[in-house]
């Protein structure tokens, strides 16, 4: 490379300058020689090589001391490249007759180093000009230029707004500068997360380059302008029991830490932090809460509904009626929604409420009414009624002639609650017969059953007795070889039903026939009075006396 028409050598700070001779070797050379040239253009030898005997030297030049080599074509090496290495080098070759000369142009240069941005600032206030940083760049040669960016968008001055102010420092022991360039910087809300940088740019041995700093992010500070109220946890419903904290927050950077909040009935407001906690709500929770900063400023609102469900069940608990008795049952809900309601007896669901006109056995049981909110998460009310059906016992008995012919089989029928103990006698003998086969017992109705073969007759007896009452029935059977009615067992109550119709149908007919043969009398009656009118007319009209007395006859006769 040239500079202004001369050959320039180029080279890094520390590594090595090597500058060639750029002169022909002439004949009847007889030694070369390197100097310097000062500022003032007197020279400085600090290098000398015989072409006859072979030998180098190096003049005292401080600045110069063991740091150069001059080989054996002329070539001058300098290590450790300085600043002060730029100057006008000058080689010159020597004959008897002539002194040729060739200078040479040294150029230093020197990366600076990865800029950082120092003295930030803790945070930045909107609407305030402030210091933002100092970008550095050490040891650069020769000087370089600073830029700021925001963004990746380089930063333009702008009054009160982007202030920008580059400081060139050069260090008189070793010519290095120092660019330090510092930001004022007004920012805003919009300037929270941005990333500001700088990049030096510099010039090196091949042309310029640049590098830049790591990116920095500033805390940006900036005043509230929204508060905001939310119901935590977040959910869709709220219910009675529940725990519920009122979170007020502002949009500002730092957000502010106090409130207050304002709760259906209080008319001043209650600071607190930024929470705001209510344990096991009820219903007259239900309003609408507020928040402001403490100054009273930008207030937000928010409604709360707690949703409740009661359930009164009548009776409930354990309740003990006795058979036959009414018992009226209401369950009543109150809610805050529209509630489902339901009833179970003994873990299955009924299609229809419980309602007891005439308690039967099969009526005792637990009834659950039970109720739900379908529209709010785990709001359901149960209440439980344990139904007790007492009943004295009842007895019925009923024999059977087996059909083998050879036995009889003896079935006290017996009804109560609590379930009866059932004892068999023999009347007369009033031993017990501890034979008898039992039935479950099921809605307070079980059968007790023997089975005989008596050799002559016999009174059995089946004494039922629970905590109510004793009940005692007896029944004449028949020895086996006697013959007798049999008594069916007792029958279920369809079959019941189709005898007494059976029974009404012939009632039904009987009276019918009797209906008919009474008609029937009526009729006959009748016609034989016309016709005993109508033979006198005739006995008038004919005078016939005879003939009257034989209609007379005839006539009496009819009649017996």
């Amino acid at each position: 490379p040239l500079a202004l028409g001369l050959y320039t050598v180029n080279a890094v700070y520390g590594d090595t300058i090597t500058m060639p001779c750029r002169l022909e070797v002439p004949d009847g050379l007889m030694f070369g020689k390197w100097k310097y040239e000062m500022p003032n253009g007197s020279p400085v030898f600090i290098a000398f090589r015989s072409s006859t005997k072979k030998n180098v030297q190096y003049d005292d030049v401080p600045d110069y001391k063991d740091r150069l080599s001059l080989s054996e074509n002329y070539t001058l090496s300098i290590k450790n490249a300085r600043i002060s290495d730029e100057k006008r080098f000058v080689c010159m070759l020597v004959t008897e007759d002539d002194v040729s000369e060739e200078p040479t142009i040294v150029k230093v240069f020197k990366q600076p180093s990865q800029p950082e941005i120092l003295h930030q600032a803790d945070f930045l206030e909107t609407e305030k000009l402030q210091m933002l940083g100092e970008c550095v760049a050490r040891e650069s040669y020769p000087e370089g230029n600073v830029t700021w960016y925001k963004n990746g968008k380089v930063l333009q001055p702008v009054e009160e707004v982007v202030v920008i102010n580059l400081q060139k420092i050069v260090d008189k022991s070793t010519g290095l500068f120092t660019m330090t360039s510092s930001l004022q910087y007004m920012p805003t809300k919009e300037d929270a997360n941005a990333k500001f940088s700088c990049i030096v740019t510099y010039y090196g041995p091949s042309g310029q380059k640049t590098i830049q700093s790591e990116p920095v992010v500033f805390d940006v500070h900036y005043p509230t302008e929204k508060v905001t109220i939310q119901v935590l946890p977040q959910r869709s419903t709220i219910k009675e029991g529940d725990n519920i904290t009122l979170k007020c927050s502002g949009n500002g950077n730092p957000p502010p830490q106090e409130f207050l909040f304002y709760i259906p009935g209080e008319t001043e407001g209650i600071r607190s932090s930024d929470t705001y906690v209510m344990t096991d709500v009820r219903r007259n929770a239900t309003g609408e809460y507020k928040c402001s900063l403490t100054d009273k400023s930008m207030m937000d609102s928010t409604t709360i509904t707690v949703h409740y469900l009661d359930l009164q069940l009548t009776p409930s608990g354990e309740v003990t009626k006795q058979i036959g008795e009414a018992l009226p049952v209401s369950c009543t809900i109150s809610s805050s929604r529209n509630a489902t309601v339901f009833w179970i007896k003994d873990n299955t669901r009924m299609q229809t409420s419980p309602s007891f006109s005439s308690l039967q056995y099969q009526d005792a049981g637990n009834y659950i009414c039970e109720t739900t909110l379908q529209e709010v998460e785990g709001l359901k009310k149960r209440k439980t009624l344990k139904l007790i059906v007492e009943g004295k016992p009842q007895i019925k008995m009923t024999k059977k002639t087996n059909t083998n012919k050879m036995s009889k089989t003896i079935v006290c029928h017996v009804e109560g609650f609590p379930k009866p103990a059932v004892q068999w006698t023999v009347t007369g003998s009033g031993s017990i017969i501890n034979k008898a086969k039992e039935t479950k017992y099921v809605n307070g109705k079980f059968s007790s059953k023997i089975v005989i073969a008596p050799e002559e007759n016999v009174t059995l007896t089946c004494i039922a007795e629970n905590q109510l009452e004793r009940t005692v029935t007896s029944l004449n059977v028949s020895a086996i070889s006697i013959p007798e009615y049999d008594e069916p067992e007792d029958r279920n109550d369809d079959n019941s039903e189709k005898v007494n119709d059976q029974a009404k149908l012939i009632v039904g007919i009987v009276v019918g026939l009797l209906l008919a043969a009474l008609v029937a009398g009526v009729v006959y009656w009748l016609y034989v009075k016309k016709s005993k009118t109508a033979s006198k007319h005739v006995d008038k009209d004919l005078g016939n006396i005879e003939e009257n007395k034989k209609l007379e006859e005839n006539n009496h006769k009819s009649e017996t």
